[in-house]
């Protein structure tokens, strides 16, 4: 008997088992885009979220879980009266969050194609993330873009002195997140 359990401890020794990771403090998001009068871009720097995964030496080989939840009001651009605008239009009083749950990963190389839900103005829609992944010293470090239109989501692209500043519709979000 003690035969059998040594063997087994031996065959499930080698078996990786997935661990929970969680978003550390101060991720880099953006979202970027256009208006009649220039590019623009809020940044948030506020975040919460989980990743559940196996590591496989010094990189992830599976991801079975992945969270991201940011405030809205957390994107900042530098000028107070287009974030009050931004905000009306993500409708931030009822929709307070903007976020991303991971439905299904699959990776090629250090890349991961990631599917899962983005909601953003209380909106959700199902999107593929093509997301780079670099891991060192028990830190994995996922970065990538989405491309959408604000009109996707059910957002009227802001305007500003009575129309004459008018926000695009396509906008990029933009991320690097760090899990420990």
């Amino acid at each position: 008997m003690k035969q059998i359990l040594v063997a087994m401890m031996v065959m499930f020794s080698g078996l990786a088992m997935a661990q929970t990771f969680t978003l550390q403090s101060n991720p880099s998001l953006a979202i970027t885009g256009t208006s009649t009068m220039h590019d623009w871009e809020m940044k948030s720097n506020t975040a919460t979220g989980t990743l559940k995964g196996t590591m496989s030496g010094n990189s992830l080989s599976a991801i079975q879980n992945l969270e991201v939840v940011m405030k809205a009001t957390t994107l900042k651009s530098g000028k107070a009266g287009m974030d009050k605008k931004a905000y009306e239009a993500m409708k931030t009083n009822s929709h307070a969050n903007a976020s991303f749950k991971l439905s299904s990963a699959k990776k090629s190389g250090n890349t991961w194609t990631m599917t899962g839900n983005f909601t953003f103005a209380g909106t959700t829609k199902a999107v593929t993330l093509n997301v780079s992944e670099s891991t060192s010293g028990g830190v994995i470090t996922l970065s990538g873009s989405h491309k959408f239109n604000l009109t996707d989501y059910k957002i009227t692209p802001p305007t500003a002195l009575m129309g004459t500043i008018k926000t695009g519709d396509a906008v990029e979000v933009k991320f690097n997140v760090k899990f420990k």
